[in-house]
């Protein structure tokens, strides 16, 4: 198939309308959900590392039903928040992340968790995906959450051309057009999971293939 010229905002257009039928990301779920604070955003994303979306949402919803400021999460014992969130991986250690960041908000910040970047950056167990994605959400700052989904897919479309997540987050706030900021997460992290997926992605059904050039694609469906 001849490769049309790379437009992404049709690209965009065509992955909206592609993601439609499925879950949205965790993240934007929790904020649909009404769980939309900067300090609810940041912990349902550390909640999210390294643990599926299926299950990092239900274990964050589960936490916030407990404690959804830091006030109420620094009340709760580490063993306590460890026990409610054993579904994640790692689950000691974030709940030891958690309350710590919990304690400090309310020792130095009055019990709110600033739009501050690099005070996000601060925090133990905290990169640059969660403090931007929390910023992006939590605080309408115009900034790029990438992920290992943004980084794989926006690499083997051609768009971007970088090694790591760090990397791609730098050349697509150059490329970017800046009202997809925000929106290239929230689209591609479904789009990931279920139709560009990181082994024999779906290319045969794929709305965007003519306009792809499948870097690194060496098996499809």
């Amino acid at each position: 198939m001849e490769k049309e010229q790379f437009d992404i905002d049709l690209i965009i257009e065509r992955v909206a309308e592609a993601v439609r039928p499925f879950p949205k990301a965790a993240m934007f779920e929790l904020a649909e959900k009404g769980h939309d604070s900067p300090f609810e955003q940041l912990v349902g994303c550390i909640l999210s590392i390294r643990t599926r979306d299926e299950v990092s949402l239900p274990v964050s919803l589960n936490l916030f039903a407990c404690a959804r400021t830091p006030q109420q999460m620094a009340a709760l014992d580490v063993a306590e928040i460890a026990k409610i969130i054993r579904r994640s991986s790692f689950a000691e250690r974030k709940a030891e992340q958690i309350k710590t960041i919990a304690l400090q908000l309310v020792a130095e910040y009055n019990g709110k968790l600033p739009c501050d970047r690099d005070l996000l950056l601060s925090f133990s167990g905290v990169g640059p995906k969660c403090a931007n994605l929390a910023l992006g959400i939590a605080c309408d700052q115009k900034v790029i959450s990438v992920d290992i989904h943004v980084h794989r897919i926006t690499n083997r479309w051609g768009y971007v051309a970088e090694k790591t997540p760090e990397k791609t987050m730098d050349a697509l706030q150059a490329k970017l057009p800046e009202k997809y900021w925000i929106a290239i997460n929230r689209l591609l992290v479904p789009f990931g999971k279920h139709i560009c997926t990181a082994s024999r992605p779906r290319c045969s059904t794929c709305s965007v293939r003519a306009m792809c050039q499948q870097v690194g694609v060496a098996e499809k469906r």
